[in-house]
């Protein structure tokens, strides 16, 4: 039988497209988190410290909510939330330009995000839900192509349109919301996760398991916090790496930004199909090694291409951990509570996305940009080691042998 790239797609069900659409929708639209500071300080006047106060609360807001919308998507369904968390963050959006002074933008950014974060961890409960085991990393891969689709037109679009209006952005934003919650609403309707457990429509003794109690579940947010404050060194070593010590131009750092987002739309979703049969232990120490690999191999750099050859090791890297870790997740799981567990997991990634420009920073300013990358090359390889140790899934949820 002829391997298709992209024959895992075939035969998804409707639903499975039209969260995606309405995911590319959404992120299509992702134009206020972005210039948010700009917009604070150019429009509102407030210092720069001040104004990144409200990305750090942000932060907060989404670290808060992931687990709490993971339970609620197992006790409501997946689809209200994700709905849900649409038009009311879309409402936040059209209200957020009336807020003024520091102590009320503190206050619609966190209400905006504990809104708008709701729906990451329901929308992967609900993917889940609907795509078969066996082209889950396929599908989680499908819905980062969404994302990363999105999120390469929204910023550049919104960079147009605040040079008209800073207002402009938070409609537009908005509109996208609405646009991509209404589509849900009309194209899709409540399966019977949204209404019963599968394991109780199905008869079988629940399984009770807590993500907060479950020691395999733990260790494996364990096992791929080292990596994933690796992964996040883009937002500030990187940056300050290439353009400082390597004395590239900023837009040269844009290109590496490019050079990822093709690799991923392009690239992503036939590599995870390739590798669909590899076990999880196999494919997450892959994927760890080379984001650590590639992020490592910055302190050999010495120019722009060389640079970007380490971009390209660790998208290597990111396309096939990211897609894998969920589905593990998902996988791991007890039906019942995917929710609550990809809410946990969504949270220990917004963790890292917290600390890990600090850490980055921090360690930079101390001892230099090489130790930055040699610890990110160990931090890797901790990683690498710690999944090794992974035990597989609850008997019956996973059909390859091995984890």
């Amino acid at each position: 039988m002829t391997w298709h790239p992209w024959g895992q797609l075939r035969g998804l069900p409707r639903s499975v497209w039209v969260l995606w659409t309405a995911v590319l929708v959404n992120r299509s639209g992702t134009m206020v988190l972005p210039f948010l500071v700009l917009y604070l300080t150019r429009s509102l006047g407030l210092s720069s410290s001040r104004a990144a106060l409200a990305l750090a609360v942000y932060g907060i807001g989404a670290v808060i909510t992931a687990p709490l919308a993971g339970r609620l998507a197992d006790r409501s369904g997946p689809r209200r939330i994700v709905i849900g968390s649409l038009f009311v963050s879309a409402i936040l959006l059209l209200f957020m330009p009336l807020a003024r002074t520091l102590p009320s933008v503190l206050a619609m950014t966190l209400a905006w995000a504990v809104a708008g974060e709701a729906l990451r961890p329901a929308s992967l409960a609900w993917l889940t839900d609907l795509v078969p085991p066996d082209r889950r990393r396929a599908g989680f891969a499908l819905n980062r192509l969404a994302v990363n689709l999105g999120m390469s037109l929204g910023p550049a679009i919104a960079g147009f349109v605040a040079q008209v209006s800073f207002t402009a952005i938070f409609v537009l934003d908005a509109l996208t919301s609405m646009l991509a919650g209404a589509l849900l609403l009309l194209a899709t309707r409540a399966g019977p996760h949204d209404a019963l457990p599968a394991e109780a429509a199905a008869g079988a003794e629940p399984d009770r398991r807590r993500a907060w109690r479950d020691p395999a579940f733990l260790y494996f947010l364990a096992a791929i916090l080292p990596v994933q404050i690796v992964f996040f060194q883009h937002e500030a070593a990187m940056p300050l790496f290439l353009v400082r010590d390597l004395g590239l131009a900023e837009s040269a750092y844009g290109l590496m930004f490019t050079i990822n987002t093709l690799m991923v739309i392009l690239i992503e979703v036939p590599l995870n199909s390739a590798m669909s049969e590899w076990s999880y232990r196999r494919t997450l120490a892959t994927g760890a090694f080379l984001i650590g690999a590639g992020f490592g191999a910055l302190g050999l750099a010495r120019g722009g291409w060389s640079a970007s050859a380490t971009v390209v090791v660790w998208t290597f890297g990111e396309m096939i951990l990211l897609p894998c870790t969920a589905a593990f997740v998902a996988e791991a799981a007890p039906p019942a509570r995917r929710g609550e567990y990809l809410g946990l997991y969504s949270m220990s990634f917004s963790s890292a996305f917290a600390v890990a420009p600090w850490i980055g920073a921090r360690i930079m300013e101390s001892w230099g940009s090489r130790v930055v990358w040699a610890c990110s090359f160990a931090a890797g390889l901790v990683s690498v080691a710690m999944v090794r140790g992974l035990r597989a899934p609850a008997p019956g949820r996973h059909a390859p042998g091995d984890v």
